[in-house]
């Protein structure tokens, strides 16, 4: 695993924002982790974050692309820092756009934040993460309502590598039904991999009895490749 995943896993537990315990996700899933990027509250975790992101979307998709488009609320946070980190670290201007939740009728009037949408802009999607791949079944609506937009790809912090609305991965449910390519910063497997019985800051976090609650839950809803 490349070292920089290794830190990213780190970041997350250093900013809470990867937890384990008892949880449900929006999609109603009972869960013993839960990945919540509302916890990077401060400019230097989002300026980390920013680049974590920006690696991931160089190694996947390259940097031939127009509009780094964050879904409302927590994609504008990401497409921010990770359109600032693109331009600090390769040099190449990405324009982000975010959505409002709600139409503004005056002033700067519509429901796009950040920069408009024109037709033929190549688009990668940037979220936290996807469970059951609801959410950008509402955000590919909207990406088209704008204009005559190519979206590319789909990036999200974490895979959790469980299934979508039916027997794949959600991911993979989202490439075939969208035709996006999606890749993640990192996936579940690699986050059990590297905490499982290895202490972090004196604690083990992912421990015997965590791991089997982490095998059972996967046994349910997990997708092809489980953590191992």
């Amino acid at each position: 695993m490349e070292a920089y995943k290794q830190e990213f896993i780190e970041f997350m537990i250093d900013c809470e924002v990867l937890r384990f315990g008892d949880f449900v996700t929006k999609s109603g899933r009972n869960t013993p982790f839960f990945i919540n990027a509302g916890f990077y509250r401060t400019g230097a975790q989002l300026r980390r974050l920013g680049q974590y992101y920006a690696r991931a979307i160089q190694e996947a998709f390259g940097l031939e692309f127009d509009v780094l488009f964050g879904p409302a609320y927590k994609g504008i946070p990401l497409s921010v820092a990770a359109s600032m980190s693109i331009s600090e670290m390769y040099d190449r201007e990405i324009r982000y756009c975010s959505n409002r939740k709600e139409v503004k009728d005056h002033g700067d009037k519509g429901i796009l934040l950040g920069s408009p949408l024109v037709d033929g802009d190549r688009v990668v999607i940037i979220e936290d993460v996807t469970t059951a791949g609801t959410s950008i079944g509402e955000t590919m609506p909207i990406l088209k309502a704008q204009a005559q937009v190519q979206p590319l790809g789909l990036v999200v912090s974490v895979d959790r590598m469980e299934r979508g609305q039916g027997t794949k991965g959600a991911l993979q449910e989202i490439e075939e039904k969208y035709g996006l390519r999606t890749t993640a910063i990192v996936t579940m497997e690699e986050v059990v991999q590297h905490l499982y019985n290895r202490p972090y800051h004196g604690n083990v976090i992912i421990d015997d009895a965590m791991k089997t609650a982490i095998d059972a839950y996967y046994e349910k809803y997990g997708a092809s490749i489980n953590p191992a």
